[in-house]
């Protein structure tokens, strides 16, 4: 959620923002309501005070008394009525983008900032995963769809060890960074979704949503973890708090129709690893950037081709200020894929969710929030399956990763 005060002192700057967002939001009516919603605030605390002067007074003036107390009665309703029409606007608003951001209207204008690694060179044509999978028994999505439908797939055999190395490895990895790990909750009330900020109209269809229980499945752990503080106050001796998290995610794809629909690319469920920070308002954009780093070095070690993208104004996620994914290489499509993100969201999150922090002088602040994709681990096991495939049809693990595996190749 943007400043209330923010958007008083500088209406122009909210509304270029979300013009670069092509977000449609009227501010001259958040203005509005914003006004009268103080005027009756206003009026209703004058009228208290004047009460509570006459309420001292002997002999009580009753009539007067009476008067006051069906004029605030007619009041509040208006104020709440203001109040929960101006709340809803503001949550309307998506983050501004940092100015480093390019301006764009789709992924199409997002900016290639650099490739890393070299592509994989094979004296055969290279299949794809599924075909691959399929051979070895790695991957059963006909089983998958016979229980569950489209997009789900059972992942098996040296696959699942292979996840489980994935896991290891990064946890291994990460923790000497001061990440604390955690296994979160997979379902959050619909506050606490609305107060990460996916829930807005585009984000929604992607949720699911149990009816009866009235809650939402995480779409990643940055959501349930994002809001573990919510209206708490942090101690700025302990920021950055940085999560390691493991979960397993829920997205109904509902954009992506025709797309992907064979094989666990995109997939109704998965499991990821995540990074996620609570830092200090000074301290978000640095941290921003070793969250990409981080990424980088992992994607390095396990020797997986790749180029990192920033993301332009109109494909941003909604809380984002800035967003970098990185996208790798599959040799079988012969261009880069996406299989992880990151993304500062400055104080947007923290002000939905109340998550402040008291400074060393006694003042309280909101933190800044950043969060980045370790591992998207089914999109991770399709990269390294395609990049490490060889003539005979076996699979060559990273070398970084057989320690863990506790073989060097599929099948082992």
């Amino acid at each position: 959620m943007l400043d209330i005060k923010l958007i008083r002192e500088n209406p122009e700057l909210i509304k270029e923002g979300c013009r670069k967002r092509g977000a449609r939001v009227d501010i001259d009516r958040i203005l509005d309501l914003d006004k009268r919603k103080r005027e009756l605030m206003h009026k209703i605390e004058q009228l208290r005070s004047k009460q509570k002067e006459l309420g001292s007074q002997t002999p009580l003036p009753l009539k007067k008394l009476k008067q006051i107390k069906n004029e605030i009665k007619k009041l509040e309703p208006l104020l709440k009525e203001k109040e929960e029409k101006l709340q809803e606007l503001l949550l309307s608003l998506p983050n501004l983008p940092l100015e480093d951001v390019p301006e764009g209207k789709d992924e199409k204008e997002n900016v290639v900032l650099r490739r890393e690694g070299d592509l994989k060179r094979f004296d055969f044509k290279p299949k794809d995963y599924l075909t691959i999978s399929e051979k070895l028994d790695l991957i059963d999505v006909k089983r998958a769809g016979k229980i569950s439908g489209t997009r789900f797939g059972f992942l098996k055999k040296e696959a699942v060890l292979l996840e489980f190395a994935l896991i290891k490895f990064t946890f291994d990895r990460l923790l000497k960074y001061g990440f604390s790990p955690i296994i979160p909750p997979v379902m959050l009330k619909p506050e606490m979704m609305e107060g990460t900020g996916h829930l807005s109209e585009k984000d929604r269809k992607e949720k699911y949503f149990i009816e009866k229980d009235q809650l939402y499945l995480a779409g990643t752990a940055e959501q349930p973890i994002a809001a573990m503080y919510a209206n708490e106050i942090l101690k700025e001796k302990d920021l950055p708090l940085r999560y390691l998290g493991f979960s397993t995610c829920f997205r109904r794809e509902a954009g992506s129709y025709g797309k992907d629909t064979k094989g666990i690319f995109r997939v109704h469920q998965f499991d990821k690893i995540e990074m996620f920070s609570f830092c200090k308002p000074e301290e978000s954009k640095q941290e921003h950037e070793f969250f990409l780093n981080l990424q980088e070095r992992l994607m390095k070690e396990i020797d997986l081709p790749y180029q990192v993208v920033k993301i332009c104004t109109g494909d941003m996620g909604f809380p984002a200020a800035r967003q970098y994914d990185i996208e790798t290489w599959i040799p079988s499509e012969g261009r880069y894929r996406e299989t992880h993100s990151t993304s500062v969201c400055t104080d947007f999150q923290a002000r939905r969710l109340n998550i402040r922090y008291r400074s060393k002088t006694g003042k309280l602040n909101f933190v800044h929030t950043v969060n980045g994709t370790a591992f998207a681990i089914g999109r991770t096991i399709i990269a390294i399956i395609e990049n490490y495939q060889q003539k005979d049809g076996t699979i060559k693990i990273p070398e970084a990763l057989q320690k863990y595996t506790g073989f060097s190749q599929i099948p082992s």
